[in-house]
């Protein structure tokens, strides 16, 4: 027992980063897929005699412009934002592995072709693409969504993962490999991807952030979660214009927002760190 808290103590000193984004996200979590079964109102509710009532015992957060309860509405909006962060992370880093490491491995015109892809997304504005898009996709599912997140963010790892599969490209175990008549594909998911797994779950880990604030930026201009449902990006938006006179609409989703993005920074950079630590 006294050894264990000791092993304790001694990996919260040399990983405090690690601990706390991980143990914020899983209140997050928490919070967001539980705590709404454990409220006496859902987020659809509207009380139309309390409209943007202030915080009080029966609406700790407040209510809304149509009387529904800020504190369902923002656990919505975290659920909703924390699904989409995750599944447009693990996409992302999908695309990323796999152009990456076929980039690197294979070299020549497949590298030039792939890497000239990547420079032409690197230098397209997003935003601007999303916007010109947008009347296609209006009322289109929010996986849709996850998909346009995920085309605009694998670059830049697709690059790191590419030069980690160079220098493992002249490594003795995937030499051994193509000695033995392996197929590229068995080279590069037997032998060069477990290689690269703490790099691409650090990237990962990064990715959910970034896809978090991509989503609600998406959604406060209106391209992202389309209504009746939510997102913190929407609910922000939606509380921008009474944020003065009705701040708790608006720092209310903004303050789960920051404790998302902020407590999966935190735990990518402590992954990093570590990584880095020999």
């Amino acid at each position: 027992m006294i050894d264990g808290a000791v092993s304790l103590r001694a990996a919260l000193r040399r990983r405090p980063g690690v601990f706390f984004g991980a143990a914020v996200l899983i209140l997050l979590a928490i919070a967001a897929f539980v705590g709404p079964h454990l409220l006496p109102h859902s987020h659809t509710q509207q009380d139309l005699t309390n409209i943007l009532g202030p915080p009080s015992p029966a609406h700790p957060l407040g209510t809304g412009r149509l009387g529904e309860d800020v504190l369902a509405l923002c656990l919505r909006g975290l659920q909703k934002s924390l699904v989409i962060g995750l599944l447009a992370a693990v996409l992302t880093t999908v695309l990323a592995a796999a152009i990456g490491t076929v980039a690197g491995y294979l070299g020549g015109k497949t590298d030039r072709a792939l890497m000239t892809v990547v420079d032409i997304l690197l230098v397209l504005p997003p935003i601007l693409v999303v916007a010109v898009l947008s009347p296609a996709l209006r009322g289109q599912s929010w996986l849709v969504l996850i998909v346009l997140i995920s085309a605009f963010q694998w670059m830049l790892t697709s690059r790191v993962v590419r030069a980690r599969a160079r220098s493992l490209r002249t490594s003795g175990f995937v030499i051994a490999a193509e000695n033995m008549g392996a197929s590229t594909a068995r080279i590069i998911t037997r032998h060069m991807l477990p290689q690269m797994a703490p790099l691409l779950i650090i990237d990962c880990t990064m990715n959910v952030a970034t896809a978090v604030l991509t989503e609600a930026g998406l959604s406060y201009f209106g391209f992202g979660v389309q209504p009746p449902d939510v997102s913190l990006g929407t609910l922000v938006a939606t509380g921008t214009g009474s944020a003065l006179t009705f701040p708790w609409v608006f720092v209310a989703p903004v303050g789960f927002l920051a404790a998302t993005v902020l407590a999966t920074a935190v735990l990518g950079e402590g992954l990093r760190d570590d990584e880095r630590t020999p």
